[in-house]
């Protein structure tokens, strides 16, 4: 079963309902649809897990024993105080209305899932409550709910959906200022090429696309023949596994001791974790923690159950739009005086590896090429202390309709030093590059520059034997160490782009526009760093 157009348009009716119902405020809709979607998709999984029965492994069911009433007015009979916990699945309770709903849903079921999440590696019910009050909207919005029918929904199916949600909302610009499109982290995921056995990490996981992509590259990579299917996503082809060639063991590595993630907002942690659960991942940690000012000592990790020397692969879009205190910042991260995120959490993340570990990050243009102090520092630290593998431009536009900012991805190793980088430049990405950056289009790069990244070794050999003098067609080109070192550690795609006089007749004006919006970054950082270094001297 995939998520099919009806069952979009389903969700999309709900949103509306609600809107119309009085319940305008999207952030809040998000987290109430996310609970109630999770109220309903929950049951399934549960009856999943208890097949691992069959497979002699143990599990206690979610809804076995009795549950201890909240609220007398919910008992069946007078005097009651305890009822079967078979009542809070969604199946027995969906056919009550009105006050009688509220109170059961507000009063039994969020504090059951409370109770159950309290089990889990996060609890994501923490300050949890039911927003959506008035009767006659609540059994509506439930009765929308059921009548999508997603009794044998797979958990791919029960993710997407999940992921739908989630990306609707988010398109009203509330619910995550530069959400990774999914078809960017599936590009990146492929190149890193994450394997079962590896420890991946995401410092930043929003609601866990990162990890959710990498469960899904690693099951496609498990599957036969007869376990890979297509299904259409966003208006675009995807291939899927169920990942029958991993063994029992495998399966429990995934399950337990794979995926791990940070976030600073408790929204994320509870979204990203109800989002691995429908996915079959409950027992992944993701931590309500600020990597960037909060330190963890080696007890401490392996209490959590974390990996103590580092992990294998680190994912990630960390947040580059803003600057912390300076004297918040923990001294593991710091790079000169720079207080701007994307410099910190890339140091965090070189520090979160373990050796020969890849990484696979976005990051803000300006991180490649600015010039101060703390820019230069770190790519001289990714230079000449790391294996910095290549480095692919996207096109402007790519977080629309967030923000019109410029990215690049980062890809490197851990270790070594550089001796030359690939880099890579998509002109599109399979959408329409305009406000709202949701319309699929034919013209796609990052297929290309993804096998054109698998291939790299082949791609050098070819490069060196060009006619330097000849047009360079190619989305692709190499610069060695020597002139990244002669061009102030400039990491930028376009610095090292083979020039022709075509290429200078067309260029493409958005393009321009892209490279003086991150000129103008560049600037207005010095002038915080200049205007930092002042204050530090009047003081």
């Amino acid at each position: 079963m995939s998520l099919t157009p009806e069952l979009r348009r389903g969700i999309d009716q709900i949103r509306d309902y609600l809107y119309g119902g009085g319940f305008p405020d999207p952030l809040t809709n998000a987290e109430q649809l996310s609970f109630l979607f999770f109220f309903y998709l929950v049951e399934g999984l549960d009856s999943d897990n208890q097949l691992a029965r069959q497979a002699k492994r143990d599990y206690a069911g979610m809804f076995a024993g009795e549950w201890a009433l909240k609220n007398p007015l919910n008992a069946p009979t007078d005097g009651a105080k305890s009822v079967p916990a078979e009542r809070l699945r969604w199946s027995k309770w969906r056919v009550m209305a009105g006050e009688p709903l509220v109170r059961w849903i507000r009063d039994e079921v969020f504090p059951f899932y409370a109770a159950v999440a309290e089990q889990s590696a996060t609890n994501f019910m923490t300050g949890a409550r039911l927003g959506i009050d008035e009767p006659t909207v609540l059994t509506q919005v439930v009765g929308l709910i059921d009548k999508l029918r997603l009794d044998e929904a797979d958990a791919d199916t029960k993710g997407d959906l999940f992921e739908h949600v989630l990306k609707q909302i988010r398109q009203a610009g509330e619910l995550g200022q530069f959400r990774t499109p999914r078809h960017v982290i599936r590009a990146i995921v492929e190149m890193v090429d994450p394997k079962v056995g590896e420890t991946i990490s995401d410092p930043a996981a929003g609601t866990a696309g990162f990890l959710v992509a990498a469960y899904n590259h690693i099951r496609l990579a498990n599957s036969s023949h007869s376990g890979i299917h297509e299904d259409e996503l966003d208006g675009k082809t995807v291939r899927s596994g169920w990942g029958d060639k991993l063994s029992s063991a495998m399966s429990n590595k995934l399950a337990n001791a794979t995926f791990y993630g940070n976030d600073v907002d408790p929204k994320m942690v509870r979204l990203a974790t109800m989002n691995l659960t429908l996915r079959g991942l409950a027992n992944v940690p993701i931590l309500k923690r600020n990597a960037l000012t909060t330190t963890m000592e080696r007890g401490e990790r392996a209490a959590l159950n974390l990996p103590l020397d580092g992990y294998d692969v680190v994912l990630a879009n960390p947040p580059f739009s803003g600057r912390l205190d300076k004297d918040r910042i923990v001294d593991d991260v710091r790079v000169g005086t720079s207080t701007a995120t994307e410099i910190l959490f890339l140091k965090y993340m070189l520090n979160s590896l373990k050796d020969g570990g890849r990484c696979g990050v976005v990051v803000p243009e300006g991180v490649l090429f600015d010039s101060t102090g703390a820019h230069k520092e770190l790519r001289r630290q990714l230079v000449e202390n790391n294996t910095v593998k290549a480095v692919m431009s996207l096109p402007g536009g790519v977080f629309q309709p967030y923000s019109g900012v410029k990215t690049s991805v980062l890809l490197f190793r851990k270790g070594g030093s550089t001796d030359k980088v690939l880099f890579l430049h998509a002109d599109a990405d399979g959408y329409k590059l305009d406000a709202n950056h949701d319309t699929p289009v034919e013209a796609d790069d990052l297929p290309l520059l993804a096998n054109a990244y698998r291939r790299r070794a082949e791609l050098w050999g070819q490069w060196q034997a060009r006619d330097a003098g000849a047009e360079w067609p190619e989305k692709w080109w190499f610069a060695g160490a020597d002139a990244i070192r002669a061009n102030d550690l400039n990491l930028s795609a376009g610095r090292y782009r083979p020039q022709s006089q075509t290429q200078v007749e067309h260029r493409n004006p958005l393009e321009l526009l892209d490279e003086l919006r991150a000129i103008e970054s560049e600037i207005m950082t010095e002038v915080d760093v200049l205007a930092d270094k002042l204050r530090e001297r009047a003081t």
